[in-house]
């Protein structure tokens, strides 16, 4: 068994994975950190609209510049 997937799944959880997960297939690992991968890049776009929607309560003169403070 390559250690490649345990490696990959270790990076997303940005810790060494549980000894159980080693029991799983590499397909099944990859497939895991392949979901984990999926679920933080969809979690960091929510967050994105979110913001966009909060900065639709800043008046509009001041939007550009909260904008560019906000995300320097």
């Amino acid at each position: 068994m390559s250690n490649e997937p345990l490696s990959q799944l270790s990076t997303e959880l940005g810790a060494a994975p549980p000894p159980s997960l080693a029991r799983l297939t590499e397909d099944q690992l990859t497939y895991l950190a392949g979901a984990l991968s999926k679920e933080r890049e969809s979690r960091a776009a929510g967050l994105g609209e979110a913001a966009e929607a909060a900065l639709g309560l800043v008046p509009a003169l001041a939007r550009g510049p909260v904008r560019r403070i906000l995300f320097k």
